[in-house]
């Protein structure tokens, strides 16, 4: 075959006899992607074994420790012991309790914000995987935070909804899940949507309560830019930015992860402060240096929210594609 020819790689389709010939980068890509996971395999087992004998270190320290007491003073241990752990355990009922709660009332009355995975066929199932993890931290951030939104998450099917499906609880999460489109599902509320993209020459000065903010999610690489702006004009929707630039430089070439964006509406929604809401959340190493508020504007740079940094304090989830929720500024 021409394909094999030319350096590529013959690899046997499962699903016919056809064989499919990958490219010298596709196979790059596979390698790298094979190695990813044979390390985050290797990984896994070596935290599950650092556990487990963690686990018998202080078995057998606490056994040694009631060995060397009395029978009135190991009575004492093991009950005081007991009371410990039933107060944790109130403790955590507690916070879930309150957890509940609040994410009850941001269902009746919060802001709405939509993360729209309807770009699943532009992705491959990593690609597909990378958003999924996003889209589980952006859901345990906003069941932290003090004031919830209320979480949408539309186009869930395919792929996408098929990884959703395997996280742990995910039948239970307190949010709301559509297999259709946004536009299907708020059909009615159609004139309040608002798709977050950069592009757009709309600023956010304030979230609106009767707004219902869209964020898109697409693993990419650069390949589908502006693609949110095109979608949101073809389906005849707003369009708005968040004001990054008013308030800080961002480094060139830097992105947004998804969930970075939903924690910075969070922030804002606790404190009503752009700044603090974009300080908090955004890594000092993607910013230059803060908007002088009393010189000329800063040049805008194109913030493109995207789920897959290489740094260690966004988060575990983060590794390895960079995830489009949405072009933001």
């Amino acid at each position: 075959m021409e394909g094999v020819e030319n350096g590529g790689k013959a690899t046997q389709c499962p699903n016919c006899s056809a064989a499919v010939v990958l490219s010298k980068s596709a196979q790059k890509k596979v390698l790298k992607q094979q190695r990813w996971e044979a390390k985050k395999a290797e990984k896994k087992a070596q935290e599950k074994e650092h556990k487990k004998r963690e686990g018998e270190r202080k078995r057998k320290e606490w056994e040694e420790t009631l060995a060397s007491l009395s029978e009135d003073e190991r009575l004492k241990m093991i009950e005081s012991r007991k009371s410990l752990r039933k107060e944790r355990m109130d403790k955590r009922s507690e916070e879930r309790d309150r957890k509940t709660e609040r994410l009850t009332r941001a269902k009746e009355c919060g802001q709405k914000i939509v993360i729209d995975l309807e770009f699943s066929h532009l992705m491959t199932p990593s690609e597909t995987h990378s958003l999924v993890q996003q889209i589980m931290y952006c859901y345990a951030v906003n069941g932290r935070s003090r004031e919830p939104c209320h979480l949408w998450l539309t186009g869930c099917k395919g792929e996408m909804g098929t990884q959703l499906r395997r996280l742990p609880g995910f039948d239970k999460w307190s949010v709301e899940r559509e297999d259709g489109s946004y536009i299907e599902a708020l059909e009615s509320e159609k004139n309040n949507l608002v798709y977050l993209t950069a592009d757009s020459e709309n600023v956010v000065d304030d979230l609106d309560r009767s707004k219902i903010y869209i964020i898109g999610g697409l693993v990419d690489r650069n390949r589908w830019k502006g693609i949110t702006m095109k979608k949101a004009e073809e389906q005849g929707i707003q369009t708005a930015k968040l004001p990054i630039g008013k308030y800080l430089n961002m480094c060139s070439s830097q992105v947004l992860t998804v969930n970075q964006v939903v924690e910075i509406l969070l922030k804002y929604l606790e404190t009503k402060d752009w700044k603090a809401s974009f300080f908090q959340v955004i890594p000092q190493r993607k910013r230059l240096q803060a908007a002088d508020d009393s010189s000329e504007e800063p040049q805008q740079q194109k913030v493109e929210g995207r789920g897959k940094s290489e740094e260690k304090d966004d988060d575990q989830y983060e590794r390895p594609f960079a995830v489009t929720s949405t072009l933001l500024q």
